[in-house]
């Protein structure tokens, strides 16, 4: 489970970007290919911020679809539910990923001071 230590990062980049205020929520993107399970990563926020300036902030995590464009015939497409290197246009196997790959802290919601 390295939800858990990448909660323990995204815990240390909001406390210091945070400063003395109180955090309410924590903003992600994640990608689809970033092998992140969002319900895990929201569970262990809350084991890693207890007792801590964090305690009864909350994560929420907006997860990117992946999406390929063809270098062949330039399409692009959502990759869906299992993921698949090839153009469903044209059969090509040279491709772009796009989309799908982001792990950012996009914004904090804080308490007024």
């Amino acid at each position: 489970m390295h939800e858990l230590s990448i909660c323990g990062a995204i815990a240390g980049i909001v406390t210091e970007r945070a400063g003395d205020r109180r955090v309410r929520t924590v903003y992600l993107q994640v990608g689809q290919l970033r092998q992140v399970v969002p319900d895990t990563l929201v569970y262990c926020w809350t084991l890693v911020t207890a007792d801590t300036a964090l305690d009864g902030s909350r994560i929420a995590v907006e997860r990117i679809a992946a999406r390929i464009t063809c270098r062949t015939c330039a399409a692009t497409r959502e990759m869906g539910d299992v993921p698949s290197f090839l153009c469903t246009a044209c059969a090509g196997t040279d491709i772009d990923v796009v989309a799908g790959e982001e792990f950012l802290i996009t914004s904090l919601e804080l308490a007024e001071a």
